[in-house]
């Protein structure tokens, strides 16, 4: 398997954040080269709609409204996260022939996300892949996943809770109309909790997991402007 290029690049916007990881596909898939695991953190907070979700359903409107709460749908599945400080967002960019395990959906998750759990064990043991895309620590989730694949790539990318208050999240998500097995219709006070790292070493570890090394800081900055006008597209379609 070829390394991984790390990049470890917040953008000042939460819109920009989101483009990016589409960019890093769209490059991938159309013109190759090598694969990359990014990190991101964003200073402000937010919610993202997966790419199938209902707004209604899942995002408590009014409230978000009233706190001038960003509202903004990626590009691929999953169902729907509250971002912002104590959440570390990371992507991973892959070729689809990069590993067999990337031939599906299913044993995409698998193989990603145990990884991953590997990586975090020495913080918390107990933390496993749970339900479709999750990961969490007893029972309880810490991270949420989810996938777009095209025609030669797929983005794989996440969260990973290590400051960010269940409390907060109840405040502007409501209670998920889809929820995994394990959940057990567990509020998002009793569901979600943090994982007791701090980021850096988080991501030191992520990273380490998957032999990244730093980028020469290339990114592709031409394909943002399109990426940020799809995701304000369908953002506007929820309105």
């Amino acid at each position: 398997m070829p390394p991984l290029r790390l990049l470890d690049l917040t953008l000042s916007l939460p819109v920009e954040n989101l483009a990016l990881d589409e960019a890093l596909l769209d490059e991938l898939d159309e013109w190759g080269g090598d694969p990359v695991l990014r990190f991101w953190e964003s200073d402000c907070v937010f919610v993202v709609l997966g790419r199938g979700s209902r707004l209604t359903d899942e995002v408590d409107l009014a409230t978000c409204e009233g706190d001038g709460i960003p509202i903004l749908r990626r590009v691929s599945g999953g169902g729907t996260v509250l971002q912002g400080p104590g959440c570390l967002s990371y992507a991973l960019v892959l070729p689809l022939d990069w590993h067999p395990d990337l031939a599906n959906i299913r044993s995409t998750n698998r193989f990603i996300l145990e990884r991953i759990a590997a990586a975090l064990h020495g913080w918390e043991p107990a933390t496993r892949f749970c339900g479709i895309s999750d990961l969490a620590i007893d029972g309880m989730k810490i991270s949420g996943n989810a996938q777009r694949r095209t025609r030669n790539a797929l983005l794989f990318h996440g969260t990973i809770l290590h400051g960010m208050s269940a409390d907060l999240v109840a405040r502007y998500l409501k209670h998920p109309s889809r929820q995994p097995d394990y959940r057990s219709d567990r509020p998002h006070q009793t569901f979600l909790r943090t994982i007791n790292a701090p980021p850096q070493t988080i991501k030191q570890a992520i990273a380490s997991s998957w032999d990244a090394e730093p980028m020469d800081g290339t990114w592709p900055t031409g394909r943002m402007p399109r990426a940020i006008e799809s995701i304000l597209a369908r953002s506007r379609g929820d309105r």
